[in-house]
């Protein structure tokens, strides 16, 4: 038997004005799964997920949680919370009532709300701060306290909106663990709003890549970086270079675009059955235990490769790269 999907949505567009910020989609989230909405700014995914908060309502469509139609309900009759990327804590509130908030507007007594609200504060590692004022709290710390208040209520599906973009590197890195093992504590479906493609990958069970209002991409991590449908997904997620058609036609003998990722590029072949092409060294970044390569084939056409630090030769020199048949994906007809 099919499980009802957490979060449906159905032919739903929305328009402003003469801008159409999201174009007919149809999506199904499953049940207790870590979903992210991944795509440029003004690519819909926003929207999207403001839609299933309704904060928005769609133009037309359908959507549905947990099989229950929530087309035009407000928000609070939703069975879904939301963490922003600005946090939204009461700075006149402590730590305790902000996360006791939601229980205060469904008139759940004081006791039994702030017990829940000690509860939610210890799942995320925040036991002891709950008299503490949101401004004396470090960035990943009132983070933790808006993810407490989003779970106080048990919500049956969490919406996450760029939640980790105002914090630095490290703590992100940080974050993106916690929240991930978060997920798989309390077993309900987060859908995760973000820009960053590592942050797609790193943590989501699915992806959805959004591009210009439409789904462009529907898939694991694996499948939608190793086997991009089309270009747009190929340039957006991760790097990789998008080889034309009348390149990929003289390798293969079929004129499609084709995805091949840096890191299978190598500077010396290493099979009989390898591609190999001639080039010259144009250009390097250095990124700590890699270099980015920029390499000029004779063709005028530039690849890109991905190499350990040591095994790098010196700019201007003429090499071999070699990859092996299957590191070239050929994308959609079209695209």
């Amino acid at each position: 038997m099919t499980a009802i999907p957490a979060v449906s949505l159905a032919e739903v567009s929305r328009v402003f004005g003469p801008v159409t910020a999201l174009a007919g989609i149809d999506l199904e989230i499953r049940p207790g799964e870590f979903f992210a909405m991944l795509g440029p700014s003004g690519s819909g995914k926003t929207t999207c997920l403001r839609l299933v908060a309704g904060f928005e309502q769609p133009s037309t469509g359908r959507i549905a949680i947990f099989g229950e139609d929530v087309t035009g309900r407000p928000p609070h009759r939703r069975p879904v919370n939301t963490v922003f990327q600005d946090y939204a804590l009461f700075p006149h509130l402590d730590v305790l009532d902000n996360v006791a908030y939601p229980l205060m507007i469904r008139k759940v007594p004081k006791a039994a709300r702030h017990a829940a609200a000690e509860a939610a504060l210890e799942r995320v590692r925040l036991a002891g701060y709950g008299r503490r004022r949101p401004g004396q709290l470090s960035g990943g710390q009132r983070q933790r306290v808006a993810l407490a208040r989003a779970i106080v209520a048990e919500p049956k599906v969490l919406l996450l909106d760029e939640p980790l973009g105002a914090l630095d590197l490290k703590l992100r890195e940080d974050m993106q663990e916690e929240l991930k093992g978060l997920q798989r504590a309390l077993g309900i479906t987060f859908v995760f709003v973000t820009h960053d493609q590592s942050e797609a990958l790193s943590m989501a069970d699915r992806i959805a890549v959004f591009g210009a209002g439409r789904i462009e991409q529907v898939g694991t991590p694996e499948e939608v970086y190793q086997r991009p449908r089309n270009r747009f997904v190929a340039d957006f997620v991760g790097s990789s270079n998008v080889l034309p058609p009348d390149f990929v036609e003289n390798l293969v003998g079929r004129r499609r675009w084709a995805s091949l990722r840096p890191e299978a590029v190598r500077l010396a072949p290493e099979a009989a059955a390898d591609f190999q092409l001639a080039g010259r060294l144009v250009s390097r970044s250095y990124l700590g235990a890699t270099v980015r390569l920029g390499i000029e084939l004779g063709n005028g056409l530039a690849l890109h490769a991905l190499r350990p630090a040591g095994e790098v030769p010196p700019s201007g020199e003429r090499l071999t790269i070699a990859f092996a048949p299957d590191a070239l994906h050929l994308m959609e007809e079209g695209t």
